[in-house]
């Protein structure tokens, strides 16, 4: 029998782990904060490029990256330590790191089935820019291009996250005629593919995402053919601790602005935060961070632990928190007044990115439907 403490998730970690955390919070401070109203124009605004490509330096994109092929080497509860202190700031950032490690992750879980490594090593930007992926979508709410037996894609990516900053993509792709797909590697600077505008978006404007259109493209398969499904859902159980973690971090972000404004704006005399309805609404969004951190902090130490049904409580973390910070960021709204809803003022943004991040790796509907498949099969 495991024997666990529901401490905070930065209580847990080691000195490398600690200092990961801290490196986030640096970066996002010193990158993020002056400019977050210009980065959430993106695309009618310059895209924070150097910022992305600062997370790559300090080695954002290798954290879930084995050491052989210059990783990390950790797991994604380390991607999810991250993934919380940048969306404090802002969740864009975030957005560009978690479908790096979804795309990796994709790649490892197949690792049983082909060299994976030697893959990883031929990609030449591996670690310094992000691979791009469908991150705000599962298998079953896209379109599946084509492959044919030499190997050649054909037909359309829907909303593929980082494609135009990206130099690969881990895409899906099907034989025709055929039920199960398979995850293939593309080189985005193929001359037999097209990529949109970038596509606007609700929220994480500045995790920019285009429409790719393919005609024969050459693919390379991930893994063993047909057992997309398989790949995918392994990467979902693991990853939804990182979509927790950034629901988490907008959460916290959304508490700290609204104790901050309330503090300081003045009504009838005295500081609006001493009202009782103020204090009602803080004390439901401080509620709800607690036990968001609480959740995600049980999740981490489950799989850090090799608990049996680790993925039930990743998935359902997610779902959780996700939900909780849509409530959390729309009382942040709320106690801003008519401000809260301007641009002026971060909460609405907030509000946005809460709704955005719940739609990674799968609509929530379609989360909960799987969800209660797999625990009613398993009991």
């Amino acid at each position: 029998m495991n024997v666990m403490t529901n401490r905070p998730l930065s209580d847990t970690l080691c000195d490398e782990r600690q200092a990961f955390a801290e490196l986030a919070r640096d970066l996002a401070q010193k990158k993020l904060v002056e400019n977050i109203e210009e980065h959430d124009r993106y695309p009618f605004a310059e895209l924070f490029t150097e910022a992305i490509r600062d997370a790559g330096v300090v080695g954002f994109y290798g954290v879930n990256l084995s050491s052989e092929c210059g990783g990390v080497d950790m797991n994604t509860a380390m991607v999810a330590v991250i993934l919380d202190q940048l969306s404090q700031y802002d969740a864009s950032l975030a957005g560009v790191v978690f479908t790096n490690a979804a795309a990796l992750e994709i790649i490892q879980k197949a690792a049983d089935d082909f060299d994976s490594a030697a893959m990883l090593q031929g990609i030449t930007s591996l670690g310094s820019t992000p691979i791009a992926f469908q991150s705000f979508a599962g298998p079953d709410e896209t379109d599946i291009p084509e492959i044919d037996d030499a190997g050649r894609i054909t037909g359309k990516i829907s909303y593929l996250v980082l494609g135009n900053i990206a130099d690969y993509a881990v895409i899906p792709a099907k034989k025709q005629g055929t039920e199960n797909f398979s995850w293939y590697l593309i080189n985005l600077g193929d001359e037999m593919l097209a990529k949109s505008k970038p596509v606007v978006s609700l929220g994480f404007h500045a995790c920019p995402a285009v429409d790719v259109s393919l005609k024969e493209t050459a693919g390379t398969l991930i893994g063993a053919e047909g057992k997309g499904r398989d790949y995918f859902d392994m990467m979902q159980h693991s990853m939804s601790l990182c979509a927790a973690a950034i629901s988490l971090g907008v959460m916290k972000g959304s508490l700290k602005s609204a104790i901050e404004y309330t503090a300081e704006r003045y009504q009838g005399g005295r500081q609006i935060i001493d009202w009782p309805q103020v204090r009602m609404l803080l004390a439901d969004m401080a509620i709800q961070v607690k036990i968001g951190e609480t959740c995600l902090s049980r999740s981490c130490q489950e799989l850090e632990n090799s608990c049996s049904g680790w993925e039930y409580s990743a998935l359902a973390s997610a779902v959780h928190i996700g939900e909780m910070a849509t409530r959390c960021t729309t009382d942040g709204v709320q106690l801003f007044g008519g401000n809260g809803y301007t641009k002026d003022y971060l909460q609405e943004k907030r509000m946005r990115d809460a709704r955005q991040a719940q739609a990674l790796l799968g609509m929530v509907p379609l989360k909960k439907i799987n969800y209660i498949g797999s625990f009613l099969q398993k009991a």
